[in-house]
């Protein structure tokens, strides 16, 4: 193979300064994230045990598996959970969050942005508002919705937030990225249980800000998916944020449209917590179209939700007309049904450019 291959040759400090600069933009900061060298589940561990301690209460809501798996990371930490659990088929309320907050008056609160595997989306300005308002350190998963939902750090006061690349971005899933605000390293720094030399310190990790320590390439990064997603953000710069989130939105919205035409329901109950990333689809009492292997971008639930739900994975790239028409098809096809109407309803869709 030629030595010539990009592959082979150690990412740059001009690189790795592209990257941290285009995840900022990304994520609407000042503050330069922090890169993870693997899927963005480390990174969520990362936070976990970096804030986790005995003396510390930790407001954990859980609308999703993932909320669960982040409780069990902070409790095995030492911190106190309280756990503000949903079904699946719900995300929380802001007036559940605020009489948790007022209950239990955590130190930091946290919660899944945006649900790929239950379709849902939480009332994430709202919560944050409240957070903010009670002095909480906030703690965001936004792996699956950033790109699909706006995630604006310093706006929001967001204190920790991972990302990934493989859902809305289009991008790798082998590295991935944590901002954390001011107020959040300092909360990391303050915990004596925070990992020090260890994969998931995040405190090893930050960008030094003394101009006399020399910055350097973390050894660790992952060359060929550091340049992958550096291609992928650049596409998303091209198409523009804003753009991106519309066309989920968009999606979302046809995908809505063309189940109902085929007198299927959405696994949410209220339209309002629509997830732009996936729509999640009940299956029916008696209902005869379960499936154990996705076809094209329809998948069967997950864990605990299979034989109760569908998936429209209609992220990313998928995020098209084509997409949702092909989901439309093959769902009509188990239900043995006429696909027409159902694909004319979400063509109209298409005209309204603000996905609503």
């Amino acid at each position: 193979m030629s030595q010539n291959n990009k592959g082979f040759v150690p990412l740059t400090i001009s690189e790795f300064d592209t990257l941290t600069n285009l995840l900022s933009k990304l994520l609407s900061t000042q503050e330069s994230p922090v890169i993870i060298p693997g899927e963005a589940i480390l990174g969520i561990e990362a936070i976990a045990a970096g804030i986790a301690a005995p003396n510390r209460t930790i407001l954990n809501i859980v609308t999703g598996p993932y909320g669960t798996i982040f409780g069990n990371w902070l409790a095995r930490g030492g911190a106190e959970v309280i756990e503000l659990k949903t079904s699946f088929d719900e995300v929380v309320t802001v007036d559940e969050v605020a009489a948790a907050i007022e209950r239990y008056n955590p130190c930091a609160l946290s919660f899944v942005q945006a649900e790929v595997v239950t379709g849902g989306s939480n009332p994430t300005r709202e919560i944050l508002d409240l957070a903010r308002r009670s002095n909480i350190i906030t703690v965001l998963d936004s792996v699956s919705a950033i790109g699909g939902e706006p995630v604006l750090m310093d706006e929001w006061g967001i204190d920790f937030v991972a990302v990934g690349a493989q859902k809305a971005l289009s991008g790798p899933n082998g590295i991935s990225a944590v901002g954390i605000s001011p107020r959040g390293w300092e909360f990391l720094a303050s915990n004596e249980n925070a990992p020090r030399n260890s994969i998931l310190s995040l405190l090893d990790l930050k960008r030094p800000h003394d101009s006399a320590t020399p910055l350097r390439v973390p050894p660790n990064i992952p060359v060929l998916e550091a340049r992958a997603l550096i291609e992928a953000l650049k596409l998303i710069e091209e198409e523009g944020l804003e753009a991106v989130n519309r066309r989920h939105r968009l999606t979302t919205s046809a995908a809505i449209a063309g189940i109902t035409a085929l007198g299927l329901e959405p696994w949410q109950r209220n339209k309002d917590s629509y997830s732009t990333l996936t729509t999640t689809v009940r299956i029916p009492q008696g209902g005869h179209f379960n499936i154990e292997q996705p076809i094209g971008i329809v998948a069967p639930g997950d864990g605990e939700l299979h034989h109760k739900l569908l998936r429209i994975n209609h992220f990313g790239a998928k995020a098209n007309q084509q997409s949702v028409e092909e989901a439309i098809l093959t769902l009509a096809e188990l239900m043995h049904q006429d696909p027409d109407h159902a694909l004319a309803v979400q063509r109209s869709i298409w005209g309204n450019k603000d996905g609503k």
